[in-house]
């Protein structure tokens, strides 16, 4: 598996994303995910299924050496000792005794970041998380963390797809040595049926999906696509076996229009323009 680089890190360049799935789903999908190959699970404390997404590695057989797992605190709980007792009990569920990478799901303006980031630094230092990063950091947000951090982010985790214009944050997050991975790169469900990426995929014997997969990829982005589907997860997957042109690229980035965004909950960040 080819992997993602950023300050000391080695992420791998694709995860499998776990959010609404649950009970047995979530487990044989994980299991499923592994034994095809993925190395990268995506999970968090308010999907509800870290209990599940144990039980899978558990299943896979895949020795957990070999499995990157990255489990996130909700905004609802960012205050030093509730984000202590998320944690610990994110690491219960997930029997494990520490994950590779613990985010900030999101940020939350009623807290002090400065007490987050440093309750966040406090478990890489102590052994409980191998990396730490954020998801939902806007531009401002990602100056204040990384000014904050007494340990280096990894990642910000985003929506990132074809339709939604990321750029500004993409290079601010570069700027610090973070990786960006991406959630609903398939934007729930749109990309599949696009006319232009289903162009370009038929140029390459590929699907729209794994064409806006791969769009992302070959940026450094890793993508954390979702999925329960056995024929869909090793698609997704296949995605190193081919390379989008210049001209491509630049076709799929122009598709991204003002109403691209899929995620907005009443609790998100004022979104950069």
């Amino acid at each position: 598996m080819q992997t993602v680089e950023a300050n000391g890190a080695r992420i791998p360049a694709i995860g499998m994303g776990t959010m609404t799935l649950k009970g047995d789903i979530c487990v044989n999908a994980v299991a499923t995910a592994l034994k095809l190959g993925y190395v990268h699970l995506d999970t968090a404390e308010r999907y509800g299924n870290e209990v599940e997404v144990g039980e899978g590695l558990r299943a896979s057989g895949i020795d957990r050496s070999k499995v990157f797992v990255t489990t996130k605190v909700y905004f609802d709980k960012l205050a030093p000792a509730d984000f202590e007792a998320s944690f610990e009990d994110s690491l219960k569920k997930l029997k494990l005794k520490s994950v590779d990478l613990l985010l900030i799901h999101w940020p939350n303006p009623n807290v002090p970041l400065a007490d987050t980031i440093k309750a966040l630094c406090g478990a890489k230092r102590d052994g409980r998380t191998r990396h730490i990063g954020i998801a939902n950091f806007t531009l401002p947000l990602i100056e204040e963390a990384v000014k904050h951090a007494s340990e280096p982010l990894v990642t910000n985790q985003i929506e990132v797809h074809p339709y939604l214009d990321q750029t500004k944050v993409i290079a601010a997050c570069r700027r610090h040595g973070l990786s960006v991975t991406a959630y609903c790169p398939v934007a729930r469900g749109r990309v599949p049926t696009d006319p232009v990426l289903t162009r370009i995929g038929e140029t390459h014997g590929k699907s729209a999906s794994q064409v806006a997969l791969r769009w992302l990829v070959q940026q450094g982005i890793i993508p954390i696509p979702r999925t329960s589907n056995p024929d869909k997860l090793a698609a997704n997957l296949a995605i190193f076996d081919f390379t989008l042109s210049e001209p491509e690229m630049s076709e799929i980035a122009a598709l991204k229009r003002p109403d691209g965004r899929v995620v907005n909950p009443p609790h998100a960040p004022k979104w950069d323009a």
